[in-house]
């Protein structure tokens, strides 16, 4: 049975003011239901493992939330990091843990704040890439493109091994200009790269060793006291000096170059739901096209009064009455302390309101 890891870091930047440094995105309910982000691929790993061999990656400011979002999950399986250090980090944290309760293990590693359509499918495909790590190879989840996209990056894919789904992975592309991620689509040849990873803890260890000597050297130092009560003195004493590094660069890449990563092409519905104008398009919409996302169940769900509206995105998270009248293809953001109006096509850019705020010191809204 597979452990499953959960690297739940990051702030999702495009989602303010929604989405903060102390409140990101995995924690909240996009999904068009009740469940956040993070319970939603908790829910659909379990027909691949439970929640004993399911782990969590995840930093001091969240790990609370965290706990109490996933109450099935044991606590020990909630794996604290000090300070952001990437995901190679993170997951090598992981699977080195996971190393020290089953040698053999075969791991998947998926992130907290993706969308999928499709769990059963979705499942299914993962399956297929255990089959190529238990054969020793470093495996992803690859995406069968359906247009060509420059906010993502992609898998060159060489030749079928064996003779199933499982392809060779001759290259990591970074994100490419419009005309460069055309050609790669028209190519047939490579797949978006979601960063979902397949793999025996034993074989990741030995090849980050190969790759990352310090960065391995570091994650076993901490994981040799992990169950001890130096755990706490060693791991504020090493994790700082680690590499921040994500592990796309540090390990798939050069495994690639040496004929040791494969993927599985993925049909299932994916999405990174990586700003306000994506989660228009993947949740429920009116007659209009207008989305409306609902607020937490703890909170009084507010009124939207929308007229002479089409194509809006809005986020009613203050309790106050929205109103929209003859607007189109806009997002509107609204929460106790900021208001966010922008075109859905300006979505990517919501990141440079957030890098301002930083510029003028007023991390309070961050």
């Amino acid at each position: 049975m597979l452990f499953a890891v959960i690297p739940a870091g990051g702030s999702g930047t495009r989602l303010w003011p929604l989405s903060r440094a102390g409140n990101p995105k995995f924690l909240h309910p996009l999904t068009g239901t009740a469940a956040s982000l993070l319970q939603a691929t908790v829910d659909r790993l379990a027909p691949l493992t439970t929640p004993e061999r399911t782990l969590v990656v995840t930093g001091v400011a969240h790990a609370a939330s965290v706990a109490r979002q996933l109450a099935a999950v044991p606590q020990e399986n909630i794996l604290v990091e000090p300070s952001p250090r990437d995901s190679c980090a993170a997951i090598g944290l992981a699977a080195a843990v996971i190393a020290r309760r089953d040698p053999d293990a075969v791991m998947g590693s998926f992130a907290a704040d993706h969308l999928i359509r499709d769990p059963e499918r979705f499942a299914e495909t993962v399956r297929q890439a255990v089959v190529g790590a238990e054969q020793g190879l470093l495996m992803t989840v690859g995406i069968t493109p359906t247009r060509p996209e420059t906010g993502y990056g992609y898998l060159r894919c060489g030749g079928p091994i064996g003779s199933g789904p499982l392809r060779s992975v001759e290259e990591f592309a970074e994100k490419p200009a419009y005309d460069v991620a055309e050609g790669y689509v028209n190519s047939g040849r490579y797949l978006w790269n979601a960063s979902m990873f397949v793999w025996r803890v034993e074989v990741f260890l030995a090849e980050l060793a190969r790759q990352q000597p310090e960065l391995h050297a570091g994650l076993m130092r901490i994981t040799e006291v992990w169950d001890s009560p130096e755990r706490d003195e060693v791991l504020g004493e090493v994790w700082p000096t680690l590499t921040r590094i994500s592990v796309d660069y540090a390990v798939m890449e050069g495994a690639a170059a040496v004929g040791r990563v494969g993927t599985v092409p993925g049909d299932f519905g994916w999405n990174d739901v990586g700003d306000f104008h994506t989660l228009g398009e993947v949740l429920p919409a009116d007659a209009d096209g207008n989305v409306v996302l609902g607020a937490p169940a703890a909170e009084e769900k507010p009124g939207v009064l929308l007229h002479d509206s089409a194509g809006l995105v809005v986020v009613p998270y203050s309790g106050r009455l929205v109103a929209a009248l003859g607007v189109r293809d806009l997002i509107v953001v609204d929460t106790p302390d900021v208001v966010l109006v922008c075109p859905r096509e300006r979505a990517q850019d919501v990141k440079k309101l957030v890098d301002g705020l930083k510029e003028r010191g007023e991390e309070i809204y961050v």
